[in-house]
């Protein structure tokens, strides 16, 4: 379990160009890391030492990918060689030209509804995952990433804290996932903001802290 408290809300994904909004409890973002961890553990045989290439964008699904990741041992890495790969479908040729065993391919639609059509040599992450186990154990003890409880300071982001954070201006990982859930907050991550939407929503989701 990621959170102590699995009925409230861990991550709230928003996207202002097509409306969405998708709200994960701890307990259903659990259900998907664990699923994550199970599909490259049961399904792919990977483990500690093996390595992940993450080819998405600051996303709901994005976090259930690389915390699955993390939960199975696996290190998210830039440099070659990669055991698996994650891509999104817009970055599918760019992913074609890496070397990788296993590659799995993120529509991003809204929902979490899987792709209509796949493109070859890749499997459709929503489709597969759904059929792995919704429990997994034990997750590390450490935190992946440089330091998440420092960065968190770094950033002004504390326990209990609602952190909105604009996805654009803030993609890596460390800043808009890691740091805020290693330290016990919640984050509403936002992505093409509008900012003629913000004060809104600031006031809607009852946000504490800011990375905008």
């Amino acid at each position: 379990m990621l959170v102590k408290d699995p009925t409230r809300p861990v991550v709230t994904w928003y996207d202002d160009v097509t409306g969405e909004r998708v709200e994960l409890s701890g307990a259903t973002l659990d259900n998907w890391v664990a699923k994550t961890a199970n599909l490259l553990v049961d399904g792919l045989g990977l483990g500690a030492g093996d390595r992940a290439a993450v080819l998405l964008p600051p996303h709901w699904q994005t976090a259930a990918v690389l915390l699955g990741s993390w939960a199975a041992r696996l290190s998210v890495v830039t440099d070659r060689p990669f055991d698996v790969l994650f891509a999104a479908a817009d970055r599918v040729d760019e992913a074609r030209e890496l070397p990788a065993d296993d590659r799995y391919v993120l529509g991003l639609a809204p929902l979490g509804m899987p792709m209509r059509a796949v493109p070859e040599g890749f499997v459709d992450y929503v489709a597969d995952v759904r059929g792995y186990g919704d429990r997994f154990s034990p997750y590390p003890s450490e935190w992946p990433g440089d330091d998440p409880l420092r960065r968190a300071g770094e950033l002004g982001i504390a326990e209990g804290d609602r952190l909105l954070v604009d996805a654009a201006a803030h993609p890596d990982p460390l800043d808009w996932l890691y740091a805020p859930l290693a330290v016990g907050a919640s984050v509403v991550l936002c992505g093409n903001l509008d900012r003629a939407k913000l004060a809104d929503r600031e006031a809607a989701e009852q946000i504490t802290a800011r990375l905008v």
